[in-house]
């Protein structure tokens, strides 16, 4: 193969969530960016499909909420779930602080197109698809790019910051040597479609009991089902067979008994191996890790994707201007560790106290599950379900966009026109 260098500012690699929104924002601030997308498209199923309140706050932001919301979503002004025989709503966005009080429902795909197309109208922004981050090149002890492969050409990218935003299994974390803590996680889940009928409930929920826990998310014609079991359990729910998987379903929600019969084979069922880990260093001179790489979080809640964008809020916060001005410093990369473990943290020793307290005791066949007392004061006083809605819309501490907007016009350039509509960008070279 060929070998190809480049030269820019920040390097990116992945991008999902994280990588996008801090590529979006480093560029709309004047720092020549360059994302690396291992795929060839955003199209992949069963992802983060949550866009919380405190994301779609940093989109009002941006300017770009209007647009962003004119593409195909459901929202969830609140979270139900079923606990046995008791039926609580956990969270109502309805009295938060924010422009929008839901939770859109949008393909993940669709939102990363979108945040592509409006980044690719500024000139220092560059998204490489089918571009594979391989690696760091080191100097003295210090990142001074990344290795990246692509189908024809393996490319060296020199870069004055990589940020590595990769994902939950971050080859960029492993070329570097760092290591990560892992928290545990008593459970993976299986996630299929199911059709959706005009008369079933509207509501987004999840039913707990009985041995099962079964996540059901309003996706409009269809619903999108996470049935979730033991870690590790996965052979021996094939060994069952589909029609006994089936079965299961069927008695998780009964309304759907008609349908189970459109999951035809296990292809149709795809397995997500829940972590729940954090780096214990987030950086090192030259490389930052941010979202799923730096802390995987677990699906409780949803809040993955908007850790991550918060994560980028606030690394793009703080590293623009030195970016800009080349006075980066590893002090500047550690501040962003300093500023978002905390929250990270928090959303975690919580998930961790929902897997003990709720997952791990639904998930036991032969025992009757009481809800915690915590739920079942959420289901007598309405008050109380402003705290999850807190914690899950907003986060623990909110980003807001400090990045200014270097107008393109003042370095003798013209802003690219956007038509708003999300679209996979293609290769560019």
């Amino acid at each position: 193969m060929a070998t190809e260098s480049r030269s820019v500012q920040c390097c990116i690699a992945g991008g999902g969530p994280a990588g996008m929104m801090a590529g979006l924002l480093l560029a709309r601030s004047g720092v020549q960016v360059l994302v690396l997308e291992k795929h060839a498209d955003f199209l992949r199923d069963f992802r983060g499909d949550t866009i919380h309140p405190s994301t779609l706050e940093v989109m009002h932001e941006l300017g770009l909420l209007e647009r962003l919301l004119q593409l195909p979503h459901q929202r969830a002004p609140t979270m139900n779930a079923q606990f046995g025989d008791l039926a609580v709503e956990i969270a109502d966005f309805s009295r938060l602080p924010t422009r929008c009080k839901f939770i859109a429902f949008m393909p993940q795909w669709d939102f990363l197109s979108f945040l592509a197309g409006e980044a690719a109208r500024y000139p220092t922004f560059e998204l490489l698809m089918s571009a594979e981050a391989t690696g760091v090149i080191e100097e003295g002890g210090r990142v001074v790019g990344a290795r990246a492969r692509t189908s024809d050409a393996e490319l060296e990218i020199r870069a004055d910051l990589v940020i590595a935003a990769d994902g939950r299994h971050s080859a960029m974390r492993t070329a570097a040597g760092l290591g990560v803590e892992q928290l545990g996680a008593p459970m993976d889940v299986l996630w299929f479609r199911l059709s959706r009928k005009p008369d079933d409930p509207t509501e987004t929920m999840g039913r707990f009991g009985g041995g099962r826990i079964f996540i059901m998310l309003n996706r409009g014609d269809y619903w999108q089902c996470g049935f979730v079991i033991r870690k590790g359990s996965i052979e021996q729910v094939r060994a069952r067979g589909l029609e006994a998987f089936r079965a299961a379903v069927a008695a998780s929600a009964p309304f759907v008994s008609d349908r189970v019969f459109e999951l035809t084979d296990w292809d149709h069922i795809k397995l997500l191996t829940v972590a729940v880990d954090r780096m214990p260093k987030w950086s090192r001179p030259g490389l930052l890790f941010i979202g799923d790489a730096a802390h995987a979080m677990s699906p409780i809640g949803g809040v993955g994707i908007n850790l991550a964008i918060q994560d980028a809020v606030a690394a793009a916060n703080i590293l623009a201007a030195p970016l800009r001005t080349r006075t980066l410093t590893t002090g500047n990369l550690e501040a962003v560790q300093r500023r978002r473990e905390f929250p990270t943290r928090v959303t975690q020793r919580l998930q961790l106290l929902m897997q003990d307290r709720v997952v791990t005791r639904a998930l036991e066949r032969d025992v009757a599950f009481t809800p915690p007392l915590a739920i079942r004061l959420m289901a007598r006083f309405a008050a109380l379900r402003r705290i999850p809605a807190r914690v899950i819309g907003m986060g623990v501490r909110p980003e807001h966009v400090r990045t200014p907007l270097i107008v393109p016009e003042r370095l003798g350039i013209a802003l690219r026109q956007s038509s708003g509509k999300a679209s996979s960008p293609r290769s560019s070279r």
